[in-house]
């Protein structure tokens, strides 16, 4: 077990080292479309990479969400013929926290854990590899998806 300080650390490191081995900008936040987000999540059972759509402010929330996941399922199989097969698309998708979203993601969850640095390196290559083809699709596309 590691108290909440070794985990902090250790997880302040991972990122710290997979910045410094994949030294890159990604696109996560600055998709330039409202709501709509790339995430990297790495927690103690499981690394994953993911395009998130979240309602945005009240004026176009909701609806701005649905026009988007209708026009990434019309790509769907562009998406996952030339990118990521593996790829798992779902509408409804709670968080942690309650919250309700739609994502597209694609995960490693064999024998991974933040807290276990022998995995550090699989989940690294899998994190640079995959986003690396999630923000290509999302580049070809982005005018599309963003309608």
């Amino acid at each position: 077990m590691f108290s909440k300080e070794e985990s902090r650390q250790l997880r302040q490191e991972f990122w710290t080292s997979f910045g410094k081995s994949f030294p890159r900008k990604w696109l996560l936040y600055d998709t330039k479309i409202k709501g709509v987000a790339f995430k990297f999540h790495f927690d103690t059972k499981q690394a994953l990479i993911a395009l998130d759509l979240e309602d945005v402010p009240k004026a176009i929330g909701m609806e701005n969400r649905i026009n988007c996941w209708e026009k990434l399922v019309a790509l769907k199989g562009i998406f996952k013929s030339e990118f990521l097969p593996e790829a798992i698309y779902e509408e409804e998708y709670f968080l942690e926290n309650g919250k309700e979203i739609s994502r597209i993601y694609l995960a490693l969850d064999q024998n991974v854990s933040i807290h276990n640095k022998n995995t550090w390196r699989d989940v690294m290559e899998f994190f640079n590899k995959n986003m690396s083809l999630f923000e290509a699709f999302f580049e070809e596309y982005k005018d599309l998806i963003k309608g």
